[in-house]
Formats: structure tokens, sequence, C-alpha cells
């Protein structure tokens, strides 16, 4: 007998019926064609199925059956999701219209009444087989594309915030600092949403673009002159108002940036590019804002920026011992903030001096100014 397609089957095709003599008619007329298991009953049937569903590349299925009938073993396997994996077919002397109308409404593929003739199951249970089969390689080759470009955007995503992260470290070194200023801003803004409610509402890819976002929020210090910007010493305030601008100077930057306003980050980045300096209390600028008119990114940003700047060397002045500088941001020496977000801040101050504990101690060769 010549196979129905020249290709080779794959699976195991499981025969359930409670004639034993029905089964052996059956596993001898697929014999040529697929290896097969018998179970007497739908019980048991059931189970294997539910043990091994991946084995089986067609159910034949009885429908009057002890412990568990057909229709029963239909109504399991539309629930689980398995009528979609394995092709099921009936093939019962039962003729009741209802009993064909629930079984082609549950998913069986075909309903082969008894006797059977073999040349006609075999076709019909072979059409079905390679439909499955085919179908599944597409799915898997459907799969293997989608993975593939997966890979390919997660290697352009990754690539974009490199190419972020290397624009800010560049003007930290262009003003005299390591680079790891921007990095330790995006590690404490990141651990501040993820380890305190201030992140309440925000999903972890929100937060993840929020502290991506924060690294630029130096950004516009690049249109400053460096006479300014790496001057030691206290500024004038003539120089301190054109210091101030790198916050609007920022904010346009990057709207001038297409690829970046496409960009998750983007709404964020602007957002705490323009902010950053902006009070608790209203005094702070570009834009005076007061209170809750602040986003909490920006806010996060705005007392990350000051703890950083405040532990570390600056070319205008040293660094300050850590109980001093909370004691400075507590005062509102530096700036005026949430209490709120004080509160959430210095009960994880422990933790954040840990963190820069681990990554080596305080930096002593940064310096900048706003």
């Amino acid at each position: 007998m010549q196979q129905f397609s020249g290709q080779e089957p794959s699976g195991t095709l499981l025969i359930v019926d409670d004639s034993d003599i029905n089964r052996e008619l059956l596993e001898a007329i697929f014999e040529p064609y697929y290896p097969a298991e018998q179970a007497e009953n739908g019980k048991v049937g059931l189970a294997a199925v539910l043990g091994a569903p991946e084995k089986y590349c067609a159910i034949l299925l009885d429908v009057v059956m002890p412990e568990m009938n057909g229709i029963e073993v239909l109504r399991h396997l539309n629930s689980l999701g398995f009528m979609d994996r394995i092709p099921v077919f009936l093939i019962t002397a039962e003729t009741n219209d209802d009993v064909t109308r629930e079984a082609y409404e549950l998913g069986v593929m075909d309903v082969i009444i008894k006797p059977v003739v073999p040349y006609i199951v075999l076709r019909r249970v072979n059409s079905v087989v390679e439909l499955f089969r085919a179908r599944r390689i597409l799915g898997d080759k459907v799969q293997e594309q989608q993975s593939e470009l997966l890979m390919q955007a997660r290697k352009i995503i990754k690539l974009n915030e490199g190419m972020i992260e290397a624009l800010s470290t560049a003007i930290e070194f262009r003003s005299g600092e390591s680079g790891e200023h921007v990095r330790r801003i995006h590690d404490i803004t990141e651990f501040l949403l993820l380890r305190t409610d201030l992140g309440e509402g925000l999903s972890r890819e929100d937060i993840r673009h929020i502290a991506l976002a924060s690294i630029m929020h130096d950004v516009g210090k690049i249109a400053i002159p460096d006479s300014i910007l790496n001057k030691p010493g206290r500024l004038t305030p003539e120089e301190f108002e054109i210091i101030k601008t790198h916050t609007v100077r920022g904010a346009e930057m990057l709207q001038k940036i297409p690829q970046l306003r496409e960009h998750e980050s983007y709404h964020y980045a602007y957002d705490i590019a323009r902010h950053h300096h902006e009070r608790w209390d209203g005094r702070g600028y570009p834009d005076g804002l007061k209170g809750d008119e602040i986003s909490i990114w920006a806010q996060i940003v705005s007392l990350a920026d000051v703890y950083d700047a405040l532990v570390n060397r600056r070319c205008y002045k040293k660094p300050i011992p850590r109980e001093e500088a909370l004691r400075m941001i507590r005062d509102n020496e530096c700036g005026v903030f949430n209490p709120r977000l004080l509160d959430r801040f210095f009960a994880v101050e422990d933790e954040l001096a840990r963190l820069y504990d681990h990554e080596g101690g305080h930096n002593d060769k940064e310096n900048s100014h706003g």
C-alpha cells in the first residue's frame, strides 16, 4: 500500500475504543503509516493525552464507552485547548444528530461511521494529519522569524540606548567629570521608583524608560560655554543665569532629534531635562512649577542630582560627608523638595549608600555647575 502523500507522517496515533476488535482493526489499517497506542475507554485515553500531548498526531475516538464516553473526552480536550493542537476523529456507530452536532461544535475534525471502509478512513485521517503537520511547520517558521525580528529589534533598542548613554557621558566628560554621574543618577532614579511607593502606578517598563531618560537630564549643558561650565569657584549672577538655560536648551535639543521623539523614553526625557531644577515651593526654574505640577520623575532626578553632587567632588567644592549632605537636604539648603519624596528617600538612603560603596565609593573627580 502506498503512503497517501509520499511523506513520512510523524507522531503516534491514539485509538480510544472499548472494543478490542475495533481497536485492532484500526491499528491494522494505519500500521504502515503510524505507530499506534490503544486505550480501552475515554478515561484511559484522556489520561494518555494529558500525560504527553505532544506525542500524538491524531486521536480516533469512539462515542459509547464505559468510564468516560467520547463526548466527555471531547469536552475535556476542548476546555484545555487541545482541539487546535491534535486532530480528533469520531469513529462510531452512533448516528444521533445531537451527538454529531456537539462533536463538531467541540472541534472534532470528522465523524466517520462504523463499519469503517479502510481506504476512506485512511485518506480522511492522513489528509488532516498532514494539514496539521504543515500548519505546525509553518507556525514554527513564523515563530522563528518573529524571534529573529525580535532579536534584531532588541539590538536596535540596545544600540539606541547606548548612543543615548554615550551622548550623556560625553557631556559629562566635557565638564571634566568621569561620566559616572549619569550612571548613578540612572541607578538612584530606578532604585527609588522600584523600591518605594514613588513608582506606584508605573510598570517596570515605564520605570526602565524613566531611568534611561534621567541620564539625559543635563544634555543642555552642551550649549553652555566652557568658560562657565568649567569655571572653578562660584559663578557670578550673570553666569548662573546662563547656566540655568541648560534646562530649556536641553529640552529643545531633545525635541529636535526625530529618532528620539519616537523612543518610549522621550516624554520622560523632555520633562526631566526641562524641569529637574524646579522646586516644590515654586521658586525653581525655568517654569516656576510648584508642588505636584512637577512630575514625580523630574522630582526624583532633581533630588538624585543634588545628593550625588553633594557627596562627590566638584570643581567648585570638595565632597561633603554623607551625614552633612543629608542634613543639608533635610534642612532645605539645596532646594525645597516634596516631603513625601524626602520621607521615602531617607527611608532607603542607607541602601543607596551601600550602592555607592559597591561601586567603589564616592568619586572625587567629578565637578559640575547646576
